[in-house]
C-alpha cells in the first residue's frame, strides 16, 4: 500500500534525474566548456551529480509529501467541513476588505496574490465539501495541477540553467538571484533575445505530455486516501531522507575536481541558487575584467593623499566636537526637490534647508537599494559587485563614519523607525559598534501611525529628539543616523499633515509627508540646548527608481544632499560632481577631525579631490568621470557612454536627464580607473584590509 502511495515521487524522480543527465551532457561537449575531460573524471562528474540530484529532489518533493499528507476525506464530514469552511470565508474576507490587514500593509501586487490564493483555496474547498460526488474528480484536476506545476519547473530550471550557462560558462550565482530583483529589465532583454513564444510553446507542451503520462499511471492512488498511521509513515520517512539530504549535499559540494568547468556541472543549480541568496556576493575575480593587482592598487592610490590605503587624516585646525545628526532620507530621488525642475511642491522645507546650507548639486547614489545607500554612508566606500556589504556574512569590525565619531569621545546610535533586524541592518551596526533604537524601541502610547515599514517619521522625530535629550545630558557629543521609513510603498500616514490623504497611496504623499516630519523634528530641535552646537547632514540613500535606456540611468542615480548648522555652516552650493561615499569624509574635514582612515571616499574641499562618482547595480558597476559613463558587467563586457546635458531652463548644476550616447572610440584611461576602483575594492574587502 505505502508502496504503491510513492510511485509519483518515483516518476517524477527519473524524470528529474534524466533532465539532469541530459543537461551535464550538454555542458560537458558546450563550446564554452573550455576544457577536455578524461573518461574516469566524465563518470566523477556523472556520478557525483546523480547523487546531488538525488538529494536535491528528495529536498523539493517534500511539498508534494505535504499535498498527500493533507488529501483526506474526514475533513469534509459534519461538523470539521463547516468549521474549515467558514474559517477560509473569514480568512477571505480579512484579505479582500479589511482596509488595514497585514497584506495591504505590505502594499504593491503583495494583497492581490493573497487574495486570489486564499479565494481559490476557499472556492475548492467549498466545491469538495458541497459536491461530494464530484469530489475525485476536482481532487484529480488539482493533483494534475500539481503534476504540472512540477515538470514545468523541472524543464523550465534545465532550459534556464542552459542559457545560463550559454552566457556565463557556470551554474546558478549571485547574477541569478540579480534576475530575479530586476525582473522588468530581464523579461525585456528576454524578449528581445530568444524566440520567446516557440520556446515557452515547446516547454508547455512537452510538460503537459510528461505530466499527463505520469498522472494516467498514478491518480488511481487517490481512489484509496491512505490512513492516518499510514500518513505518520510516510511523514517520518520524509524528515529522515530530507534531514540525510540537507546533511550530504554540502559535503558533495565539497568533492573537488581538477578543474572549474568540472565543479560546476557536477553541481547541481538550485543549491547554488540558495547559496547565491546566502553569500551575497560575485567573484569580482571571475567575471569581471581585470588589471595586475599592484598596478590597479597604485592606479587607485594617485586619487589619496597620501597614497595608501592606510593613511592619516590630518587638519592644521583645531577639531570641533559638534553633535552631528545624519539622516539619510528614503527613495528622496533629486527630482523631487524644485531646486530640480519639481513644481508639485512636495519637498517644501527641505527646499529652503537647502537654500540655507552647504548643498551638493551633482551628487549620485552609489546604489538603488537602501542598503546601499547606508553601505556608501557608512563605510564610505564604492560598491561591489553582489549585495550590499550590510548583508553578507563579513560584515562588521569595519573601519566606519561610527568608528571615528567614537575614537572622538561620541556616543554613536542608528536610528530606523522600523524592525532593524530587516535587511541585517541591525546585524551591520551593532556588529559594527552603533546602539541601536528602531520600532522595538517604543512604548504603544508613543505611535500614533505605522504600518508594515515602521513606526511613521512623525514618530521616530519626536523619538531621536527624546535621545538626543538624554545623549547631551551625558555631556558627551553625539552622532545619531536616522534613516527615514515613510517614503516607502504603501506611502500611508496619519491624516490631517498635508494636504494629501493619508490612505491616498501616492509616491508624491510619501514624499511630501517625509518632509512634513523632517520639519518637525527641526521644529523640536530648535527648541532644545544642543541645537545650536549641532551639524545635520541629509540625503538619500538612493533614488525613486532605477529604470531607463541604459544600465545605469544617471538620472536615477542623482539625489539631493545637503550639511546645515546655523551658525558654522556659510549658505553654498558645491556643485562639483561627487559620489555618495564622499558626504562623510566632506563633514569630517569640515569639523576639522584628524583620524587614521581607510575610506575610499574623499573631502571634496581638499587639493586632491578628483571628481566622479561610483553607481551600480546588482551587477553593473559604474564609474562616472570627465563626462563619460563607464560600466564594467560579468563575462568581463565593457561598455562606455559619453553624456550631454538634455536642454533646460535650469542652471547648469541642476539638470538632471543627459543623453547617454555610446562611445565610439574607448576612452582606455577610463576604463582603467573603473577596473582599478572596483577591482581594488573588491580585493580590499575580500583581504579584510577595510577593516577597524
Amino acid at each position: 500500500m505505502i508502496q504503491t502511495k510513492l510511485k509519483p515521487f518515483f516518476y517524477l524522480g527519473i524524470f528529474y534525474l534524466l533532465v539532469s543527465l541530459i543537461l551535464r551532457i550538454i555542458f560537458i561537449f558546450h563550446p564554452i566548456t573550455n576544457a577536455d575531460f578524461a573518461l574516469f573524471e566524465s563518470l566523477k562528474i556523472i556520478t557525483v551529480g546523480l547523487l546531488s540530484d538525488i538529494l536535491v529532489f528528495t529536498l523539493a518533493s517534500s511539498l508534494l509529501a505535504v499535498y498527500f499528507l493533507f488529501l483526506s476525506n474526514s475533513k469534509y464530514r459534519k461538523p470539521y467541513g463547516y468549521i474549515i469552511f467558514g474559517l477560509l470565508i473569514t480568512a477571505f474576507i480579512y484579505t479582500a476588505f479589511l482596509p488595514g490587514n497585514i497584506f495591504r500593509q505590505y502594499g504593491g501586487a503583495f494583497p492581490e496574490v493573497a487574495t486570489a490564493f486564499i479565494g481559490l483555496k476557499t472556492l475548492l474547498f467549498g466545491l469538495m465539501l458541497f459536491l461530494p460526488v464530484q469530489r475525485l474528480k476536482i481532487r484529480n484536476i488539482l493533483y494534475f495541477i500539481t503534476l504540472f506545476l512540477y515538470v514545468v519547473l523541472i524543464i523550465f530550471n534545465a532550459v534556464s540553467e542552459y542559457f545560463f550557462w550559454n552566457e556565463f560558462g557556470v551554474r546558478y550565482n549571485f547574477i541569478a538571484v540579480d534576475y530575479l530583483i530586476y525582473t522588468n529589465e530581464v523579461i525585456g532583454n528576454i524578449m528581445e533575445s530568444y524566440p520567446v513564444l516557440p520556446l515557452f510553446s515547446v516547454i508547455f507542451i512537452l510538460a503537459a505530455a510528461v505530466t499527463w503520462f505520469i498522472f494516467r499511471r498514478t491518480r488511481g492512488e487517490l481512489i484509496e486516501l491512505p490512513n492516518f498511521k499510514q500518513k505518520l509513515i510516510l511523514l517520518g520517512s520524509f524528515v529522515l531522507l530530507c534531514g540525510m539530504s540537507l546533511l550530504l549535499i554540502p559535503k558533495l559540494n565539497e568533492v573537488k575536481t581538477g578543474n572549474t568547468f568540472a565543479q560546476e556541472i557536477q553541481a547541481n543549480g538550485f543549491p547554488k541558487f540558495f547559496n547565491a541568496f546566502t553569500q551575497k556576493e560575485l567573484d569580482y575575480f571571475q567575471f569581471y575584467p581585470t588589471l595586475n593587482a599592484s598596478v590597479a592598487e597604485q592606479r587607485f592610490f594617485k586619487e589619496l593623499k597620501p597614497g595608501s590605503l592606510s593613511r592619516i587624516i590630518t587638519s592644521t585646525k583645531p577639531e570641533l566636537k559638534k553633535n552631528v545628526v545624519l539622516i539619510s532620507i528614503e527613495s528622496l530621488s533629486a527630482d523631487f526637490l524644485a531646486h530640480y525642475g519639481n513644481t508639485q511642491n512636495i519637498t517644501p522645507f527641505l527646499d529652503s534647508l537647502a537654500t540655507k546650507s552647504l548643498m551638493f548639486t551633482n551628487l549620485y547614489a552609489t546604489g538603488n537599494r537602501t542598503v546601499r545607500g547606508l553601505e556608501a554612508l557608512t563605510l564610505c566606500i564604492p560598491p561591489t559587485a553582489g549585495e550590499s556589504i550590510i548583508k553578507r556574512k563579513n560584515n562588521k569590525n569595519k573601519f566606519t563614519t561610527g568608528s571615528v565619531f567614537q575614537s572622538k569621545g561620541y556616543d554613536v546610535k542608528f536610528l530606523y523607525g522600523g524592525d532593524s533586524y530587516f535587511d541585517n541592518m541591525e546585524d551591520f551596526y551593532k556588529g559594527n559598534g552603533y546602539d541601536i533604537v528602531d520600532r522595538s524601541s517604543f512604548k504603544p502610547e508613543e505611535i500614533a501611525f505605522g504600518n508594515i515599514w515602521g513606526v511613521s517619521d512623525e514618530d521616530m522625530a519626536r523619538k531621536a529628539i527624546e535621545v538626543m535629550n538624554l545623549e547631551a545630558k551625558s555631556g558627551k557629543p553625539f552622532f545619531n543616523h536616522w534613516m527615514t521609513v515613510s517614503n516607502h510603498r504603501p506611502f500611508t500616514y496619519p491624516d490631517g499633515r498635508i494636504d494629501l490623504p493619508g490612505n491616498a497611496k501616492s509616491r508624491e504623499g510619501g514624499v511630501k509627508y517625509t518632509d512634513y516630519s523632517i520639519r518637525k523634528f527641526f521644529e523640536m530641535a530648535k527648541k532644545q540646548d544642543w541645537y545650536r552646537n549641532t551639524v545635520f547632514v541629509i540625503v538619500a540613500d538612493h533614488c525613486a527608481s532605477s529604470a531607463g535606456k541604459t544600465e545605469l540611468p544617471m538620472d536615477k542615480y542623482r539625489i539631493p544632499g545637503m550639511i546645515f548648522s546655523e551658525g558654522f555652516i556659510e549658505p553654498q552650493q558645491f556643485n562639483g560632481l561627487m559620489s555618495q561615499i564622499d558626504v562623510m569624509p566632506t563633514l569630517l574635514g569640515l569639523l576639522n577631525f584628524s583620524y587614521h582612515s581607510t575610506f575610499l571616499g574623499q573631502d571634496v574641499f581638499t587639493q586632491e579631490f578628483q571628481p566622479k562618482a561610483y553607481v551600480a547595480t546588482y551587477q553593473d558597476l559604474g564609474l562616472i568621470k570627465d563626462n563619460y559613463l563607464t560600466v564594467i558587467s560579468p563575462t568581463k563586457k565593457v561598455r562606455q557612454y559619453s553624456f550631454v546635458s538634455q536642454k533646460s531652463d535650469l542652471p547648469d548644476n541642476f539638470r538632471l536627464y543627459f543623453d547617454e550616447i555610446p562611445a565610439r572610440k574607448s576612452v582606455q584611461n577610463l576604463i582603467d580607473d573603473c577596473v582599478a576602483a572596483f577591482q581594488s575594492t573588491s580585493y580590499w574587502l575580500q583581504e579584510n584590509r577595510l577593516n577597524k
